[in-house]
């Protein structure tokens, strides 16, 4: 029974497939990100192939010689491998043809992120949000996928969760459940409202975290507040707000929220479905933008985590978010060389609390603006 246990728990073997179809892609930054998303969905990353997409072939995305290369891979590798990662959005025939071709099971960018959430919901609206996430990605692709992964065991990644039991559903049925879990989420969110005008209208002013993905905004929650909420080295660790009171000194406070972390390309439904985490950075009087500095690698003509500045700063316009923004450059003890500091940006370690001090004090100066 101990050999089967382990089976069952063993780390599915994968391969990632990165796609490139703009300039502006960068194959290093890629294929990082999506080994990373793999590892913290479980998964052990055997092997990365890549692709530049000009023509879209509109049966696999990749190319045939592409497909067949891949298939080959599979075929004589010493590993088994078990499932393979496209870097990209795939419709449910997609997913289909790259199964038939490779004879593993195929999940793509957004369902990955998807399963990644389904794996660290833990309350229950969150948990109703990702299994809506996860109707609402299924849906178009029902019909194509119906009893696809299923062949593959229909289990592990991108068969967890909420909607694990999708594949068995017709149309009828999960278009009756996404109407029901909007329902649901309306009423929790409107509960949650009552919470958040009552927050609103006290005096402490409101500060929120953000930031990409793994940045360690609930590690500074923590080393700020002195608090030990859950945080961890991989995407998206936590996925529902956490609200905690802030000593600023002489006897002042402020309310300090956590909220999920930012991605590329993060999946539509995703926003759509976690719209309540990011209703507390448009309602924030300052934003504390977290940023891992340790992410020096080149990607054109920005560092890394330069660019991941950017891919925020764009959300949290959209999004109608307050200007008034300290960017806190975190991780800064993994540094090998020293850096540019700019403007309302600010050297910090929450490791070794360097800099904490002095991110005080720009907030309470912030918030007197």
């Amino acid at each position: 029974m101990k050999n089967m246990h382990e089976q069952e728990t063993k780390a599915e073997n994968a391969i990632t497939i990165v796609v490139c179809s703009k300039k502006s892609d960068n194959k290093m930054r890629k294929t990082d990100e999506i080994e990373k998303l793999s590892t913290t969905a479980g998964l052990n990353v055997v092997e990365s192939f890549y692709q530049n997409v000009k023509d879209f072939n509109r049966s696999t995305v990749i190319g045939s010689g592409k497909v067949e290369e891949i298939k080959n891979y599979i075929a004589t590798c010493e590993e088994v491998i078990d499932v393979a990662v496209v870097d990209y959005p795939l419709t449910g025939s997609q997913v289909k043809n790259l199964e038939d071709a490779f004879g593993v099971k195929v999940i793509d960018r957004v369902g990955l992120i998807i399963d990644i959430f389904a794996q660290g919901a833990q309350s229950k609206e969150a948990k109703l949000q990702v299994k809506l996430a996860q109707d609402l990605y299924l849906l178009p692709r029902l019909s194509q996928m119906q009893g696809s992964s299923g062949r593959f065991g229909g289990v592990g990644v991108g068969m967890r969760g909420p909607g694990e039991s999708k594949l068995e559903l017709n149309r009828r049925v999960l278009e009756k459940e996404i109407d029901s879990l909007k329902k649901q989420i309306a009423k929790i969110k409107s509960q949650r409202q009552i919470s958040r005008r009552e927050r609103l209208a006290s005096d402490l002013p409101k500060i929120a975290l953000v930031g990409y993905t793994n940045s360690g905004k609930s590690s500074l929650l923590n080393v700020l507040t002195k608090d030990n909420i859950y945080a961890d080295d991989k995407y998206f660790a936590t996925l529902d707000t956490t609200s905690r009171k802030l000593y600023l000194g002489e006897g002042e406070y402020a309310l300090l929220t956590d909220t999920v972390g930012f991605i590329s390309d993060l999946p539509h439904q995703l926003v759509d479905a976690f719209s309540s985490t990011l209703e507390e950075a448009t309602d924030a009087d300052l934003l504390l933008h977290i940023v891992d500095v340790s992410l020096q690698k080149q990607d054109g003509d920005k560092k890394e985590y330069e660019v991941n500045i950017d891919i925020t700063n764009k959300l949290l316009d959209q999004l109608g978010a307050t200007k008034k923004r300290i960017v806190v450059l975190n991780k800064c003890d993994k540094l090998s060389s020293p850096i540019e500091i700019k403007n309302s940006q600010i050297l910090l370690s929450t490791k070794t609390s360097v800099g904490i001090d002095k991110l005080i004090e720009a907030i309470k100066i912030m918030l007197e603006d």
